[in-house]
């Protein structure tokens, strides 16, 4: 049963399953869905407000828990010399859809939808892991880089939400930020003190941040972004991405290991509060985004990490140009930060629909590959 269970989880069972459910009941029963979607359900919270708004709070603290780790001595981006080259490809990753995005919507757009250039900036880390399993086996050094790739550029999705994707309707209230300000302080004293368990932080600190965010009109989702990394952990790392260390009790690492699971399959929320797309709904946004993704990020990935080689700054063992350009098409998984991002961008349903069906085809990168993969013969380890 526990291995069924890991299964489930490895291969984002819980996501996918949310977002064929979402697709099908959108498409069989618009208002329904959308009642479900946004009526109230617990007081005064829809569904939608439940999954966004405070779910997607544990999401982006589990994001945050792995750039922590990834941080420290020890971690995969430590030190700065041996994180060049993924943070180059990273750069390459972000500006290169959004080049992409932008030029192509001067060509075939229009000033509508500008303002979606920041949703192909990230990679889904946990489908792009799948997919990359599947294209090089499990254990070749390619995943690291690529999962460090994912890690970054999530970070660099989290401060476009914050920064260039307030509510429109209701202009940024800088004060309320204030109060974040006093969880992180909290969360800083806590720390100081040595605190045994994670849950002050959360519970004082995250709190105060999930307010403040709330209050000012920045995305609360965001809210443990600005707590975790005040988590009490090891001087220095032993494992790699996503790898768990028994020896390992911290608060950062207890937190992770005991909503990891939560997190994992509250994911079929998420598909389901964001994946119903009509799909009559499809148009020239759902272009943008897929081939921003599909094009800019092969390209940027790829063009920056030979560049982050060519300075001196070499690529993992085993990874050359072959094993390079797969992982900036992987990258191109973009659904679930996508998903996020395009509901946040868009206020028109009818554009925000459209964009949200591009980041549901990026899906398509995995597969595309996984067949340049098996043509370039480049070879998997087992």
């Amino acid at each position: 049963m526990k291995r069924h269970f890991n299964l489930l989880r490895e291969f984002s069972v819980p996501l996918l399953s949310g977002v064929v459910a979402a697709l099908i009941w959108v498409n069989l029963d618009a208002e329904g869905y959308h009642s479900f979607n946004h009526a109230p359900l617990f007081g005064p919270l829809s569904f939608h407000f439940i999954t966004n708004e405070l779910f997607m709070v544990l999401f982006f603290g589990m994001a945050a828990v792995e750039i922590t780790q990834s941080c420290v001595p020890g971690g995969d981006l430590y030190p700065l010399r041996k994180a060049v080259n993924p943070l180059l490809a990273t750069m390459g990753g972000v500006v290169g859809p959004v080049l992409v995005y932008l030029g192509l919507n001067a060509v075939i757009g229009s000033p509508a939808l500008h303002g979606g250039w920041g949703i192909p900036t990230a990679t889904d880390i946990a489908l792009a892991w799948l997919a990359a399993s599947l294209v090089f086996g499990k254990r070749h050094p390619a995943i690291a880089f690529l999962l460090l790739l994912a890690i970054a550029d999530d970070a660099i999705g989290l401060a476009i939400i914050a920064v260039f994707y307030p509510d429109p309707l209701h202009p940024i209230a800088p004060q309320w930020l204030g109060l974040t300000l006093a969880g992180m302080g909290i969360a800083f004293l806590l720390r100081q003190r040595k605190a045994a368990s994670y849950w002050p932080y959360l519970l004082i600190g995250g709190v105060l941040s999930w307010v403040g965010l709330f209050k000012a009109h920045v995305h609360p989702a965001l809210a443990l972004a600005f707590i975790v990394p005040f988590l009490p952990h090891p001087p220095r790392e032993h494992k790699h991405l996503f790898e768990e260390d028994p020896r390992d009790l911290s608060p950062l690492a207890s937190f992770e290991h005991e909503w990891k699971v939560v997190v994992d399959f509250g994911l079929f929320m998420f598909g389901l509060a964001n994946a119903g797309v009509e799909f009559s709904g499809i148009g020239v946004a759902t272009w943008l985004v897929f081939a921003s993704l599909l094009i800019g990020k092969t390209g940027g990935i790829f063009s920056m990490g030979m560049l982050g080689k060519w300075l001196g700054y070499p690529l993992p063992s085993q990874v050359g140009k072959k094993e390079l350009l797969l992982v900036g098409l992987i990258g191109g998984l973009g659904l679930t930060v996508a998903l996020f991002v395009a509901g946040e961008a868009f206020t028109d349903l009818r554009i925000q629909g459209a964009a949200k069906m591009g980041a549901l085809f990026s899906g398509g990168c995995g597969i595309i590959a996984f067949i340049v993969g098996r043509l370039m013969q480049v070879r998997r380890k087992p």
